[in-house]
């Protein structure tokens, strides 16, 4: 193994905390991962790494040495690809919201891959916080405003969103003509991950942003529940447009209040902020903002 593939080694055994997972990452033998940081630290003089027998985490030099890597790593590859015809290769991680990936990202994925041949792309879904070094993820993307300060966003997208209710609902409680006249109306709660509250209705009256409070039949933390609960005529829900569209298309959703718009909300690509692009992840965040701008300039045609 040369001086520059030990490096890579080393980096995913810092980022992963584990020898194992490092070699399942790279797709070496356990035993050669070792035996590459052990011949680093013979060259170095130096310890990198502190080892028990359930964490691995780096020393202080290891953490130096890591930052050090990264650089190198990341000059590297850019220099190779700088030669013409040169494309990025190499395992993409990316951690994406469900229905952000289902809408957007997997029905445009076989054109990228087919693009960038060499990419070997790994996606897993969520929506909770993911520590991106530890979990050997190259980016995420998210919904709504990043608060993570170590975290560079990137944003690729704005999704507009609706009010909607059932027809069933529209029934029993009538249209609202106005989100300061929704007293007997109900709305189905969405409780926020990040503060454990529920979220509010929110409109723009008269240029300004209004949050509204309606009784919730039931709360939620899910956005498939979110949607099940108002089809079946338990309140109001606010989501972004495109999860709507095959609800407005068949009839079992119809917007309320449309001449009180919401405001529209980013979706963001994060990385780590001391982490260097790599030229996989910057073709891809170039890719994921032409996707989002094609759907929704098809969308605005609709």
């Amino acid at each position: 193994m040369d001086r520059f593939d030990a490096m890579r080694v080393f980096c995913r055994v810092v980022e992963r905390r584990s020898f194992t997972l490092a070699a399942e990452d790279t797709g070496l033998p356990r035993s050669t991962v070792t035996d590459a940081v052990k011949q680093l630290e013979a060259r170095l003089g130096v310890r990198l790494l502190q080892r028990t027998t359930r964490h691995v985490s780096p020393t202080l030099d290891g953490e130096a040495y890591y930052q050090r890597c990264l650089s190198i790593l990341a000059d590297i590859e850019e220099a190779e690809g700088a030669f013409a015809g040169a494309k990025p290769k190499g395992m993409l991680r990316v951690d994406v919201h469900g229905t952000l990936a289902r809408h957007f990202v997997l029905p445009s994925l076989p054109s990228f891959l087919e693009t960038y041949p060499d990419i070997e792309f790994y996606m897993s879904e969520g929506d909770r916080l993911v520590d991106l070094v530890r979990e050997g993820i190259d980016c995420v993307l998210r919904v709504g405003t990043p608060q993570d300060s170590d975290m560079v966003a990137r944003r690729v997208a704005m999704l507009d969103e609706v009010t909607l209710a059932s027809p069933a609902y529209i029934a029993r409680h009538g249209k609202p003509e106005h989100p300061e006249r929704l007293a007997g109306h109900r709305m189905v709660g969405f409780r926020s991950s990040g503060t454990g509250s529920l979220l509010p209705l929110e409109f723009i009256v008269d240029g300004a942003v209004a949050n509204i409070g309606i009784p919730a039949t039931v709360a939620v933390n899910a956005a498939e529940s979110y949607i099940s609960a108002a089809r079946l005529g338990l309140g109001m829900i606010q989501i972004p447009r495109y999860h709507a569209e095959k609800d407005l298309a068949e009839g079992t959703l119809v917007q309320v209040l449309p001449d009180f718009p919401l405001t529209q909300t980013p979706v963001s690509l994060l990385y780590p902020r001391n982490r260097q692009l790599s030229p996989r992840v910057r073709v891809f965040i170039d890719w994921l903002v032409k996707v989002f701008a094609r759907q929704n300039s098809e969308n605005a045609l609709h």
